[in-house]
């Protein structure tokens, strides 16, 4: 399965806030904002983070996709 983050930068907009500017108010490094951006996966200590820092729910954060090939 894959995870898609899609959700998350539609918060961001929707909250008004920038990638860097979140990443760095959530406690978040680059290679991991680049990882979200990827759609790639990160831990879910990253996700906890994400989630606090936007008051919102995993769910409104990250998406499972798709199968494995």
């Amino acid at each position: 399965m894959n995870v898609c983050y899609n959700r998350l930068f539609k918060l961001l907009i929707d909250k008004g806030l920038k990638k860097t500017e979140f990443a760095k108010e959530v406690g978040i490094g680059q290679n991991t904002l680049a990882k979200l951006s990827k759609n790639e996966y990160v831990s879910m200590e990253v996700l906890v983070k994400i989630c606090k820092g936007l008051d919102c729910n995993i769910e409104d954060v990250v998406e499972v996709v798709g199968k494995e090939d």
